[in-house]
């Protein structure tokens, strides 16, 4: 049993060079990625770089006066937060100013435009069907052909606010859709305000029904019915007028459509598709915001047919789409089979829906770009706020304060690793070119790694995430000592330096194994359990633990047995940091022979 072990061991000590060629690999990967990609600089905090500060005060809804509590502020955080740090680790801050104030600090390389529009997007989301839709009047001189409606159910986009997408977008259970289409932009005044009096009557709405149903038998309605069909009659006239006068092209007219309608009443609102301003008349909400359990931006691997949102609904909100997309699947004819996804008043998109969509799962497909889909998600998922909110002030935030703290934390750190290097040369002096090349190729990998993680997860470098760098590097070096220590160990117990390399190791690895992982463990409920730059701390602390362990295994031992087998080191030289003398250690190990037979020699004289 021990030859077979013996002989893995030697394998293991003769071909170290995979190791590091390997961790070589993965270093010439990241930095070419970092420069190809153009990410040279790790992207910096809003304490570092500057950024934008916003500031949001919270109004009652309307009919709720108590609505500006301590928990509804909270949650109204909770799904900012969400929100804007959605996609990884932004830095992006949301937390409460007063009883009735939000402070959103955007760092500056965010998007902030799209981060404002994130942020500031607070009104209720609601589910509604599509009751009328065209090409806004301004805008259908440069209407694409593809906007307009071409006969056929799939092969027209969906409305999607600053959206580039120009192809078909569908709703799906089980079953697949087709998008939403358009009427022709030549449609007069009258044809305009004719499909919108008779989709009403057609009984898409509470109110048109019970209208249709007065005028179906005048002589058998009762007065409170007769006023009921005067009141619908008359809600239906003045939607039409302000279908008819509505221009989605005028961000004047944008501003104010659909945004004061209540759920239980029929509206007007605009969308965008392809940068071409649509205008809708949608039926009352079915479905809000709060009925979303959630929703997820996901790449469709199996069909490779691109990016597509995923939902989730509550047990609630599962029964009520299922309900209202068994009635627009009995509409053969578009846009009456469509449900139009409506937050601040604005149509985010228009699917269609062919069958009942059951079970309280659905997804929303088309040729979605990944920004799209996910900035979809993140409304489905994180819309429904409990309170609305005004934009009180949006400053730009400089980053003087953050520059000098930046320089002083670098210059700590300088001073620190300076300091540990001077350690291990005055100490360890020739297992110094261990642990300092290792310092480095930790340094480098965590350098290129923060600088590709800016782009891909929205990872900013603040001024706790650069204290977790410097800490790292204690843990980094505490890994090495544990290594050079054992080695020590066997050296003192009488070995030569390549079997003691290979005995510490085991012993070593274990120990650093179980030291990385408190640190990580740390790191990681510190990172769950905070928000903000806290955050930032926890990330780079569990990153580079985790590095840690990478350098230890596939560079800093494979080294050492390499330098092991060189005479500087073998030979034991009192620079090696090697020295058996100076270690104290014992005579060395050696085998001895026992004798064959009896062996002569002078005889006890009690014996004699």
């Amino acid at each position: 049993m021990a030859a077979p072990k013996r002989g893995r061991s030697a394998s293991a000590q003769s071909k170290p060079g995979r190791s590091l060629a390997l961790i070589l690999i993965a270093i010439v990967a990241l930095t070419g990625g970092m420069f190809a990609s153009g990410n040279t600089t790790p992207r910096l905090g809003i304490d570092l770089a500057g950024g934008t500060s916003i500031t949001l005060q919270a109004q009652n809804e309307p009919g709720q006066p108590n609505a500006i509590n301590k928990t509804n502020m909270n949650t109204a955080v909770e799904i900012m937060n969400r929100r804007v740090n959605g996609l990884g680790v932004s830095e992006t801050e949301v937390q409460t100013q007063g009883t009735s104030n939000i402070i959103v600090n955007i760092p500056k390389g965010t998007n902030s435009a799209e981060a404002r529009q994130q942020v500031g997007t607070t009104a209720k989301l609601y589910f509604r069907p599509v009751l009328a839709q065209e090409v806004s009047a301004g805008a259908a001189a440069s209407a694409s052909p593809s906007a307009s409606a071409s006969g056929s159910s799939s092969a027209s986009p969906s409305a999607s606010p600053s959206s580039s997408a120009s192809s078909s977008e569908k709703a799906t259970g089980s079953s697949s859709a087709s998008p939403s289409s358009s009427a022709s932009p030549s449609s007069s005044a009258t044809s305009q305000g004719r499909a919108v009096t008779e989709a009403l009557k057609a009984g898409s709405t509470p109110s048109s029904s019970a209208s249709a149903s007065s005028s179906a038998s005048p002589s058998a309605t009762s007065s409170a019915d007769a006023s009921a069909s005067a009141s619908a009659s008359a809600a239906a006239s003045k939607l039409e007028a302000e279908y008819t006068a509505l221009d989605c092209s005028k961000a004047t007219q944008r501003a104010t459509a659909g945004k004061t309608a209540k759920p239980a009443d029929a509206t007007v609102a605009c969308g965008q598709i392809s940068g071409v301003w649509y205008k809708y008349v949608l039926g009352p909400a079915r479905v809000d915001g709060t009925d979303v359990k959630k929703a997820q931006a996901v790449y469709d691997t199996q069909t490779a047919s691109g990016w597509q949102v995923q939902m989730t609904f509550t047990g609630g909100g599962a029964k009520k789409f299922a309900d209202v997309t068994a009635e627009l699947a009995k509409n053969a004819s578009q846009p009456t089979n469509e449900f139009g996804i409506v937050l601040d008043g604005e149509v985010v998109s228009s699917p269609t829906v062919s069958q009942s969509i059951t079970g309280g799962q659905a997804e929303i497909s088309g040729s979605f770009t990944q920004q799209e889909a996910q900035s979809l998600a993140n409304v489905l998922s994180y819309g429904a706020l409990p309170l609305s909110f005004k934009t009180q002030s949006v400053t730009t935030v400089t980053a003087a304060l953050g520059g000098e703290q930046l320089h002083a934390g670098l210059l700590a750190g300088a001073i620190g690793l300076a300091l540990v290097i001077i350690y291990l040369v005055a100490f360890y002096r020739g297992l110094s070119l261990v642990a300092i090349p290792s310092l480095l190729v930790s340094a480098v990998l965590t350098y290129a790694i923060m600088s590709l993680l800016g782009p891909t997860i929205h990872f900013a470098l603040n001024l706790p995430a650069v204290c977790g760098a410097i800490v790292a590097i204690g843990i980094t070096a505490d890994s090495f000592i544990v290594f050079f220590e054992r080695i020590r160990d066997e050296i003192r117990e009488g070995r030569t330096l390549r079997p003691a390399v290979e005995r510490a190791w085991p012993r070593a690895r274990r120990t650093i194994l179980v030291s990385d992982f408190v640190s990580f463990l740390a790191a990681a409920v510190l990172f769950i359990v905070t928000v903000g730059k806290v955050q930032g701390f926890a990330f780079t602390l569990g990153l580079t633990t985790v590095l840690d362990v990478v350098v230890v295994f596939f560079f800093t031992k494979p080294l050492m047995t390499l330098l092991a087998r060189r005479k500087f080191f073998a030979s034991g030289h009192k620079w090696s940091g090697l020295d058996p003398k100076g270690l104290g250690a014992k005579a060395p190990l050696r085998r001895t022979r026992r004798p064959a037979g009896p062996v002569a020699g002078p005889v006890d004289p009690k014996e004699a």
